[in-house]
């Protein structure tokens, strides 16, 4: 699992996530630093001088780093890397193809309200092609009591991209004895409907909305693996205000899949992702693909 670290407090955000999801995941954590790459534009002896004292400045971001895991989880393997890069993200997906990553974890901007994710350009250029899970930290994660993931949280509708996201969640779910939670949000009546078609009519449209979307949980459910457990919840409201409400006090994270078109087994962002990622109050896991 690749931590994408700064100096910042975002970065111990992502440590903290990283540490959490790796017990989840039970793999390798792998802590990179991404510092910009020599320009191929001049020989000159300041090129040089700029891109070691570039280095110099990322290993000294590491050396961060180990600060704050020292004495934290003393028997967890952890890995760090300098990656040379045009950009933090293409660094981020260059070193998660090379490792075989199972996810890429990051922090949200440092100017993120408290317990607000908000993520910045970095998180959003790997949202919008990772080839594993891309899981953005809600700023002050760091703070937040160290705890193991009981309740998995997953949006969900009847779409390849939201059974994507299930199927990482029940694996995960597996693994660990968790408990999932499937949410899924029904438009209320001014969002679905003309009010000039009349009460009635927009009533039995939405509670035949109702109906289906509930089937469609129960099938779901009735389609995950033996041992997982599941809840379905139904509600009303803006799918992006209903989801991103969901708190710690309900969830430990929050998987989604990605939008509906783009290339196979990348995360491409749609409507409901793209806004959950900048307002999330848990941790967030966009799923690629499947």
């Amino acid at each position: 699992m690749i931590v994408g670290f700064d100096a910042g407090p975002s970065g111990a955000d992502a440590l903290a996530l990283g540490r959490r999801l790796r017990a989840v995941l039970g793999c390798r954590l792998v802590v990179a630093v991404v510092r910009p790459a020599a320009a191929a534009i001049s020989p000159a002896r300041v090129d040089a001088e700029w891109v070691a004292d570039r280095h110099r400045v990322a290993t000294q971001m590491l050396d961060g780093a180990r600060r704050l895991l020292n004495g934290v989880d003393p028997d967890l393997p952890v890995d760090y890397r300098v990656v040379a890069s045009s950009s933090a993200a293409h660094g981020l997906h260059d070193l998660a193809d090379e490792v075989g990553a199972a996810a890429i974890v990051v922090g949200s901007r440092t100017e993120a309200p408290h317990a607000r994710l908000f993520a910045g350009s970095t998180a959003e250029r790997l949202l919008a092609g990772s080839s594993c899970p891309v899981a953005v930290a809600p700023s002050g994660l760091r703070g937040w009591p160290s705890g193991g993931v009981t309740r998995i949280g997953v949006a969900y509708i009847d779409t390849a991209e939201a059974r994507a996201a299930l199927e990482f969640a029940a694996g995960v779910a597996a693994r660990v004895r968790a408990h999932l939670h499937l949410y899924t949000v029904v438009a209320d009546q001014a969002e679905v409907w003309p009010a000039g078609v009349g009460r009635d009519a927009e009533r039995a449209f939405l509670n035949t909305a109702r109906d289906e979307y509930q089937r469609a949980l129960d099938s779901a459910v009735a389609g995950l693996p033996e041992g997982v457990h599941a809840t379905t919840h139904l509600r009303t409201g803006h799918a992006v205000d209903v989801l991103s409400d969901l708190g710690p006090d309900e969830i430990d994270i929050l998987c989604c899949g990605s939008r509906g078109y783009g290339p196979v087994r990348r995360v491409m962002l749609g409507g409901v992702s793209s806004r959950l990622v900048r307002r999330a109050r848990t941790p967030l896991i966009v799923v690629p693909r499947a």
